[in-house]
């Protein structure tokens, strides 16, 4: 075995931007939907209902993303207790939400922007699980069709108009525009867009609407102390939509690393069976015209410990007349 120092040129850092789907399969739409009926009426199903891309029951089925609602005032869920007001499970989301997106306890959720704001109490979340969507969501990617009765909305985001990024203190955030003529005046936008944090936050105002008024016609319900199961209407509407598409982006980074075997290195086996049991050379053609065959480089730190391996796919020839470049890849 021998080694070789690698110098300052020898190691370079690329990063490069990498867009996939970001639901299973790498599939671009996510058409059908699935709900396991064990979590949806355990204690998690008070909080937040979990969609599967195939049915639970059967096998290879995984969480694409959750549905939950949330409301200031804890309405439309059954009270922890009743001894204590506005204190559920959909109470707990809003503040989740809250402290998440806004940071600030007492902030409330504004859609919307100019003259055409609304203050929300209430609003429906749809949480992208964290391995769909990697890093983040790639802005512009958002197609998410839902539908009620006569009423459809096909909901993308603002990101391809907006010419300034607005922040909060989970990243950017974009306002949710519909493909319809009729207007939400009063209602703000539809919703939000978070693509730092993978969050799509609905404005229930905007869906309960009736479809002459831009809306679906949800029937959002905010019954107190009352398991009112809003998470199952919003779910019903993406069933009934049966188009979801949505873009995951990420950064690659990538160490390459050269390794150079000049002419005149590399070219003496390492291999103690070329010796004889007395020292000599087994063979005297390797004196004069040394050969020998790369077929693995190793990464070794400063201790000489080995770091990663990098396999060849076919042995490379070396000797006196001939130099040899390696380009390693490191993704991570």
């Amino acid at each position: 075995m021998s080694y070789k120092r690698f110098d300052a040129d020898d190691v370079l850092i690329s990063a490069e931007s990498v867009t996939t789907s970001a639901w299973s399969g790498n599939v671009t739409t996510l058409s059908s939907f699935f709900t396991s009926s064990t979590q949806y009426n355990s204690t998690s199903g008070d909080f937040y209902v979990n969609v599967f891309n195939q049915d639970p029951a059967g096998s290879g089925e995984e969480i694409q993303f959750t549905v939950g609602y949330a409301h200031k005032d804890g309405k439309g869920t059954l009270l922890y207790n009743a001894s204590y007001a506005g204190k559920s499970p959909s109470s707990t989301v809003y503040g989740q939400y809250r402290s998440l997106v806004l940071g600030d306890e007492e902030a409330s959720f504004v859609f919307g922007s100019g003259d055409n704001t609304f203050t929300a109490e209430g609003f429906y979340v749809i949480s992208i699980a964290r391995g769909r969507y990697k890093e983040k969501i790639l802005p512009g990617s958002l197609e998410l069709t839902i539908g009620k009765d006569n009423g459809t909305l096909v909901l993308t985001d603002t990101s391809t108009t907006t010419t300034t990024d607005t922040f909060t203190d989970a990243g950017r955030v974009y306002e949710l525009k519909a493909d319809v003529s009729s207007s939400v005046a009063n209602s703000g936008s539809y919703g939000k867009l978070l693509p730092d944090v993978g969050l799509i936050l609905l404005n229930e105002e905007a869906l309960d609407a009736s479809v002459a008024n831009g809306g679906i016609a949800l029937g959002t319900v905010n019954g107190t102390n009352n398991n009112d199961r809003n998470p199952r209407k919003l779910f019903n509407a993406i069933v009934s939509g049966s188009s979801f598409k949505l873009s995951s982006q990420e950064t690659v980074s990538s160490n390459f690393v050269f390794a150079r075997a000049r002419n005149s290195e590399f070219n003496y086996s390492t291999n103690p069976s070329i010796l004889t049991g007395s020292g000599e050379l087994r063979h005297d053609v390797l004196i004069d015209s040394p050969e020998t065959y790369i077929t693995t480089v190793g990464l070794y730190n400063d201790n000489q410990d080995l770091l990663a391996v990098a396999k060849l796919s076919r042995p490379l020839l070396k000797n006196s007349t001939k130099e040899a470049l390696i380009r390693i890849k490191l993704d991570y």
